[in-house]
């Protein structure tokens, strides 16, 4: 068959149209119905109770629109995903061009020159370290991780630290510090060794066996954005290094310019043997996660030619998902984003910190970048106190839901807690907020945290309502 005949073909199944806008337009009242009747109905009860079922429509930048056409500003940026904000038009131009080039996507028996451009630009970032490995999301980089660290040492053992999140398949789930989240999941990955976040001495003592694979570690914990302390990692890399074990940095939430480096790692001066990074790497439109290495570990695994597929991923180098991590690194430098997240993240932080002084619920303020923390803790005086001890008495970590609950009703922006039964509300904006969205930031937590100082008044209104609903959980259950 001839080229001419196959354009003709293809040019005739291009007729048939789809027409999704219409699709959302006509079945946009079942929205929450059909999440309830298909999928998790206990997510879909989780917003209606809150008062978040408002129906996102539209997604700009750093902004969501509702069903309303009311205006948030959104801080949780899909945990991180949008970094570069939603629907950047460089990345919808890079995906476009992708689809309109009739591509030989996931050949499988060739090799994607957008894979090796991306592969490429990352380790331009990153120039200590060799190759790259991609994976379709952050999880399936630990997973990557694991394996790589074992085959290349030939150990079992991993380390981790308490309070982390790597991911929730299997081996990530073994990492895992919260125990709700393996809880009724049966047996997980063995020679996984859990230790305290920011204690060398326990470090130490795991690493000496010389059974221990890699350490794998968040630089900054996202659950409850734990900061190291200032020689911690500096610390934890030269153990691992005297113990002949793999220094791994999850960089899945906090790299790519969230912290106001590139990598937060950079902030303490320290070079891993793996970084592993994934959800701003997106653009927020296509998953991709990426294990960069060093050569030695790489060629480990990949050691001959009947190993060259020892480990893959059948979607994982699609031309989509390498255009728009090539697409978001380019916004990133372009745009500057790295250098904004430090100023907006140094100017913010600075204003949480005043706050702080104000108010007595404020326990702490902490972060990096515009990756920050505002930790909630037990008050002074007695009227807050007795208020406070009630909700706890209730359900740890109830008392944020009286902070981001009011910020999303009065002053539509979307926040929330940091991780479960945490009293840490977490920020994790789009890198391209400007001032005046500082100041909306400022104004609205300044306005909230004011009002729960109030005993009685609406916050501790809302505090019972949501009090009662625990309670009822809790009978049910």
């Amino acid at each position: 068959m001839t080229n001419t005949a196959i354009d003709e073909i293809l040019s005739q199944r291009s007729d048939a149209h789809f027409d999704i806008a219409a699709l959302l337009a006509e079945r946009e009242s079942e929205r929450y119905s059909l999440h309830a009747r298909h999928m998790n109905e206990m997510m879909v009860r989780v917003l209606q109770t809150i008062g978040f079922d408002v129906g996102f429509r539209q997604g700009k930048g750093q902004y969501l629109i509702d069903r309303a056409g009311d205006r948030y500003l959104d801080l949780l940026s899909g945990w991180g995903v949008f970094g570069i904000g939603r629907n950047h038009p460089a990345l919808r131009d890079a995906l476009n061009s992708v689809l309109a080039s009739d591509l030989p996507n996931l050949v499988q028996m060739d090799v994607s020159l957008l894979a090796g451009l991306l592969a490429e630009r990352l380790l331009g970032f990153v120039p200590y370290l060799d190759k790259v490995f991609f994976t379709n999301s952050g999880t399936e980089a630990i997973e990557a991780a694991i394996k790589f660290a074992r085959r290349a040492t030939g150990r079992s053992g991993i380390v981790y630290c308490d309070h982390a999140f790597h991911g929730l398949s299997y081996g990530a789930l073994s990492l895992n510090g919260d125990p709700i989240f393996r809880e009724g999941f049966g047996a997980l990955v063995p020679g996984c060794v859990q230790i305290p976040f920011n204690d060398l001495a326990a470090l130490d003592k795991a690493l000496s066996t010389r059974e221990i694979a890699a350490f794998i570690v968040e630089p900054i914990q996202g659950k409850g954005v734990n900061m190291p302390d200032d020689l911690y990692l500096r610390g934890a890399q030269a153990l691992c290094r005297k113990y002949g074990s793999l220094f791994v940095a999850d960089e899945i939430q906090t790299g790519l310019g969230r912290t106001g480096k590139f990598l937060a790692i950079e902030h303490w001066g320290v070079e891993p043997d793996m970084v592993l990074i994934a959800k701003t790497l997106s653009g927020g439109h296509v998953p991709v996660g990426a294990v960069l290495t060093r050569k030695h570990i790489f060629e480990k695994v990949f050691s001959r030619m009947d190993r060259a597929v020892v480990h893959g991923s059948t979607f994982a180098k699609n031309d989509l998902a390498m255009a728009a991590g090539l697409a978001t690194l380019e916004v990133i430098e372009s745009e500057g984003l790295i250098r904004k997240a430090a100023q907006t993240g140094a100017r913010l932080l600075a204003s949480f910190e005043a706050m702080a002084e104000r108010y007595e619920l404020v326990k702490s303020v902490r972060g990096k970048g515009l990756m920050i923390g505002i930790e909630f803790g037990a008050p002074r005086s007695l009227k807050l106190k007795a208020s406070w001890t009630l909700l706890e008495s209730v359900s740890a970590g109830l008392f944020c839901q009286l902070i981001t609950i009011p910020l999303f009703k009065d002053h539509k922006v979307l926040a929330q807690v940091a991780g479960h039964a945490n009293h840490t509300v977490k920020l994790l904006p789009s890198l391209v907020i400007t001032d005046a969205d500082c100041d909306w930031i400022e104004r609205a937590f300044d306005a909230v945290i004011a009002d729960s100082h109030r005993v009685p008044g609406a916050v501790w209104s809302l505090g019972k309502t949501l009090a009662d609903h625990a309670l009822k959980a809790r009978a049910a259950r």
